[in-house]
């Protein structure tokens, strides 16, 4: 399994930014499509998940002001990040979990995200 995440800019605070992932290969129908994030100095944090029922789980952070969602004929997950503020910078990681019984998870590249005051 490959993930190619895609999306991320410089943007002013109080812009928007949409980041993409697809996954390609051998894609179970059970998983979790996350997106994490990681500042400079600072622990990788999870910031969205959907799983393949579509339920959805935000960190408090970045709730009201992120939608995650996904289009399973393409493989495909995104991120819609509006109202950005200075602290949502980083680099954002897209991440597929498949739980148990191959408990196994996948990375993509980081890209990212640069939200100027």
């Amino acid at each position: 399994v490959q993930l190619q995440a895609s999306g991320g800019g410089l943007v002013q605070a109080g812009g928007s930014l949409t980041l993409s992932c697809t996954a390609s290969g051998s894609i179970f129908i059970i998983k979790y499509m996350k997106w994490y994030r990681q500042a400079p100095g600072k622990q990788r944090e999870l910031v969205a998940s959907i799983n393949n029922g579509g339920s959805t789980t935000y960190a408090s952070s970045v709730k009201g002001r992120f939608t995650i969602s996904k289009d399973d004929a393409k493989n495909t997950w995104f991120l819609q990040m509006n109202s950005l503020k200075p602290e949502d910078t980083a680099s954002y990681y897209c991440n597929l979990y498949f739980p148990p019984p191959s408990a196994t998870n996948y990375w993509g590249q980081g890209t990212q995200v640069t939200v100027s005051s």
